[in-house]
């Protein structure tokens, strides 16, 4: 039997804890994942947090990045594997658009549109996320969002308020 491999797009963000290892793990948890492959890393950009009143500087930041990939795996396939790296490094969801240890989400399932009970794609609010399209854009000059159009376009439409990762300047922040 030939497996059928889909490209995908995940968004991963963090801003509880030691993001960077927090990211890192994720993603090493996604590579030993069968049925996923081609695993590409986006440069990691960084953030302020945003809550549902908005803009929230007071709130630790958020460091994010974008991973494509290809995979066999189903869509609900795919949600269940996240879902559980998320639970496994500690994320919980008693707030909407709260604080986090991992947040990742699929935002793109090949070309394909889905929409349940437990699942969107393309995510509804990745053209309006200057944090996705950022780091997208580094990773993929080229990337469109389907619905959307060109991701350089949209972030241009949006701005871009995401700063690259310095690891020395947080290294100094934080002693």
């Amino acid at each position: 039997m030939i497996l059928q491999m889909t490209p995908v797009l995940l968004a991963l963000g963090a801003n509880l804890g030691d993001r960077k290892e927090t990211i890192s793990a994720a993603v090493a948890d996604l590579s030993n994942t069968p049925r996923i492959n081609d695993i590409k890393l986006s440069p990691l950009r960084e953030t302020i947090a945003y809550g549902l009143e908005g803009p929230d500087p007071s709130a630790p930041k958020y460091l994010n990045a974008v991973l494509q990939a290809t995979t066999s795996l189903g869509p609900h396939e795919l949600l269940n594997v996240v879902q559980s790296i998320e639970n496994k490094y500690g994320r919980t969801r008693e707030v909407r658009w709260g604080d986090r240890t991992l947040d990742i989400d699929i935002i793109l399932y090949g070309g394909k549109a889905i929409k349940d009970e437990r699942i969107e794609v393309p995510h509804p609010r990745a053209h309006a996320r200057d944090f996705v399209l950022s780091p997208w854009l580094e990773l993929d000059p080229q990337a469109v969002l389907m619905g959307h159009g060109r991701v350089a376009e949209l972030l241009a439409k949006i701005g871009d308020t995401t700063w690259p990762y310095n690891e020395r300047e947080q290294a100094e922040g934080d002693s």
